[in-house]
């Protein structure tokens, strides 16, 4: 059986990000991916032009209309645009018996918001406590905990403070901070540091939705947290050492890089 895994996020109409991103990594790794969308962008590779959310009870009957028939082994959450989603989208997962990845999307790799001010304090209590693996970068780690991080030694200090909010990982991306690319995976006991070199290509749109959605199907083929997040690092790194040019401006990642190259998933 191939494993199901589902995507609710936001879709982005340049294929780089959302749940088109999300997609296209979960056919790559070798899962069977699934969606509810939560918002239409309109979106390109120099930005978001327009967002609209979708109703709380349209994000509802698509989600149980995947989950009570054909099942889920993981779930991975993006831009959930406001309270009212978020919250609906916590007490999904809250009834799901599957792992569940959340990216906790706030901006745009423009810088343009993809979450209501409103939403954050329902991503704290709500969203993140249902979380198996919360993927925080650090311009969201500031949002949601208030620490900001300047150098790899502060990032013990924004997973204590993200962790508090009750997922049981954080992964703490520090891919804005210069030099190697370095992220920090801990359950508040077990750490584990995850480094790869930074590759010279600006085209790194969807990052972060491809790693959370990466992760996810890993969970989903059984293995463990730290297996998934490493093996998902592996596979975004590689993606970004692939992206292209697209548009007049940042390009997304290659998703389909394994296709490319033959490697096997």
């Amino acid at each position: 059986m191939i494993p199901n895994v589902l995507t609710v996020a936001g879709s982005d109409s340049g294929g780089g990000a959302g749940i088109q991103a999300d997609l296209k990594t979960m056919l790559a790794l070798g899962v069977h991916g699934m969606s509810v969308v939560t918002a239409v962008t309109a979106q390109n590779s120099l930005g978001v032009q327009g967002a609209w959310e979708l109703p709380v009870e349209a994000v509802r009957a698509q989600y149980r209309s995947v989950v009570d028939d054909i099942g889920v082994q993981a779930v991975k959450t993006g831009m959930l645009a406001s309270a009212e989603l978020v919250e609906a989208v916590a007490e999904l997962i809250a009834g799901t018996d599957a792992p569940a990845v959340v990216d906790p999307v706030g901006v745009s790799k423009h810088g343009d918001a993809l979450l209501a001010a409103s939403a954050l304090d329902s991503v704290r209590t709500k969203l993140l406590p249902v979380a198996t693996v919360a993927t925080p970068n650090l311009d969201e780690v500031a949002q949601l905990a208030g620490v900001r991080v300047e150098a790899e030694r502060d990032m013990r200090t924004a997973a204590a403070a993200v962790l508090a909010y009750g997922p049981r990982w954080v992964l703490i991306k520090g891919g804005h901070l210069p030099g190697d690319a370095v992220d920090l995976l801990t359950d508040g006991s077990e750490e584990h540091w995850l480094r790869a070199p930074r590759h010279d290509n600006r085209h790194t749109h969807g990052t972060g939705c491809t790693l959370a959605s990466a992760v996810a199907s890993q969970l989903a083929k059984g293995q463990s947290v730290p297996e998934a997040v490493a093996a998902a690092k592996e596979y975004v790194t590689r993606a970004v050492a692939a992206g292209f040019s697209l548009g007049g401006g940042i390009g997304p990642v290659d998703h389909g890089w394994p296709f490319r190259t033959g490697t096997e998933r």
